[in-house]
């Protein structure tokens, strides 16, 4: 399952989100605000893959992202979308 972000860190919608994907043992992909959640620290104890729209990370001028993160663009989206079995977005 890949469950997709785009709210900013704290407010609801990205805490259910993360803590549904936690629960699910799903992906996330972070998009628009959704990629703050890709700093360091913020994804602390979060055991699926985590992605981000390297696009949105750039826009905002992120520059401290964490390791375990992984920066994809918009085709590795689509295919991120096409592969998997179910898609939950856009919180």
């Amino acid at each position: 399952m890949l469950v997709i972000i785009k709210n900013a860190p704290g407010t609801q919608e990205a805490k259910r989100a993360v803590k549904l994907a936690r629960d699910m043992a799903a992906d996330i992909v972070l998009v628009q605000n959704g990629v703050y959640l890709a700093e360091r620290d913020r994804l602390e104890g979060f055991c699926g893959t985590a992605y981000a729209l390297d696009e949105d990370i750039r826009l905002r001028g992120i520059t401290d992202i964490d390791k375990e993160i992984k920066t994809i663009g918009y085709d590795e989206l689509i295919d991120l979308m096409a592969e998997d079995e179910k898609v939950i977005g856009m919180f």
